[in-house]
């Protein structure tokens, strides 16, 4: 006998990941240049040059038992000081290395962060759609309920009426991403100072904080002056949770924190709670190396001249064409509307007829929607544009 909900999780398909393996099938078959592989969000810029050099150089120059060794639970001091100095400098705070719990990624620290919020068996997490998948299993998987605000097809920001509606006494938490996995849009401060307005005036009325959880991997890929709001100045019974996955391109790598900062409610009690779930799960003491490394390169930042190109090129050519798309200020994903509103049998017909991989946005709480991930090449994004034509000329 085996635990039913994790042997569903387990056996469940994943739409990204099954047109991934379809791609490199094809490729082998066909070729890698007859292939149009838009799936996978997998970061296609180098690491900042200090980032592999301080790699080299920590491996070379520092003892090999504390590079390879464990750290304390929630990180080196160094590490998290190095980002508190970071996060100081850069938003006018005054967190300390104790405000910072490190993790392997952005997932482990949703998830400590989630299951310390679901304080009973009724508790609720909302999430805004379209959202990453995962965050179901993530709140489900613990024990609370995943509330789905539905998405603004309009301009993608928040559907605040909707939201007002699902919030219950049972709401902990809302989940903020932005910049947004798979619209690629950026929250605009006006979006999120009416969010806080509605939060603290519910956490009022039901006699208990609620508190956003800004899932932030994206927060650095923003494209032509657009700044991202910094969520725990509007509201702050806020808890960021970050990766390095994109900013450094080091998805492979696994490092990022979950701040907490003082002036959070309860700071101390859901810190605690944190490093709590963290333990439960054996998510604690993060690869050595990489805390290190971030300790040196905290202050990096990508250079997203070619996600920038690609944004451009995409976004231009497709409305060109004649389809629909959520215009992305950030993060690296164009969000289109399916020309026929049906985005699986769009995806399905791409795929079979053109080798264009594109994933439905079915699987985000957004149907009739389809994700494209520009962290490709610019000439495949070139050379993939005669199958966007067909597709789009296909339904007219």
């Amino acid at each position: 006998m085996v635990n039913e909900t994790f042997h569903k999780l387990g056996t469940a398909p994943s739409v990204i990941r099954e047109l991934f393996a379809y791609g490199l099938k094809q490729a082998a078959v066909i070729g890698a240049e007859n292939v149009y592989d838009y799936s996978l969000g997998n970061p296609s810029i180098p690491s900042p040059a200090k980032v592999n050099q301080s790699i080299c150089d920590i491996v070379k120059d520092t003892d090999s038992i504390k590079v390879h060794g464990y750290s304390m639970a929630a990180g080196f001091d160094g590490a998290r000081q190095a980002i508190a100095d970071n996060l100081n400098r850069r938003f006018g705070l005054s967190l300390k290395a104790s405000n910072l719990f490190l993790t392997c990624g952005a997932a482990p620290a949703l998830i400590s962060v989630i299951k310390a919020l679901l304080c009973d068996s009724q508790a609720e997490i909302m999430a805004i759609a379209p959202f990453f998948p995962e965050y179901r299993p993530f709140t489900e998987s613990n024990g609370g309920k995943l509330v789905v605000v539905p998405a603004d097809t309009k301009a993608f920001q928040i559907n605040m009426e909707a939201l007002e509606k699902l919030i219950s006494c049972h709401t902990q938490a809302i989940i903020v991403n932005s910049p947004n996995n798979p619209s690629g849009v950026v929250y605009t401060e006006e979006t999120l100072k009416k969010l806080a307005e509605v939060l603290t005036r519910k956490s009022k009325e039901y006699g208990h904080p609620i508190y956003i959880i800004a899932d932030e991997p994206y927060r650095e890929l923003v494209y032509g002056g657009v700044k991202v709001p910094f969520i725990p100045h509007i509201y702050p019974d806020t808890i960021v949770c970050y990766s390095y996955s994109k900013s450094l391109s080091l998805p492979g790598e696994r490092i990022g924190y979950v701040c907490v900062s003082d002036f959070a409610a309860d700071s101390a009690a859901v810190y605690a709670a944190i490093a709590g779930a963290a333990r439960a799960m054996g998510h604690v003491c993060p690869p050595t190396l990489m805390q290190l490394v971030i300790e040196r390169c905290a202050d990096e930042m990508p250079d997203l001249a070619a996600y920038d190109e690609n944004r451009t090129l995409l976004y231009d050519s497709l409305t060109a064409m004649g389809y629909e798309c959520a215009k992305p200020d950030g993060a690296f994903y164009l969000f289109v509307k399916a020309p026929n509103g049906d985005a699986m049998a769009f995806s399905e017909k791409a795929k079979t007829e053109y080798n264009l991989l594109v994933v439905p946005g079915d699987g985000f709480d957004c149907p009739g929607y389809l994700r494209l991930s520009y962290c490709v090449s610019n000439d495949m994004i070139r050379r993939s544009l005669p199958a966007f034509k067909g597709m789009i000329e296909s339904y007219k």
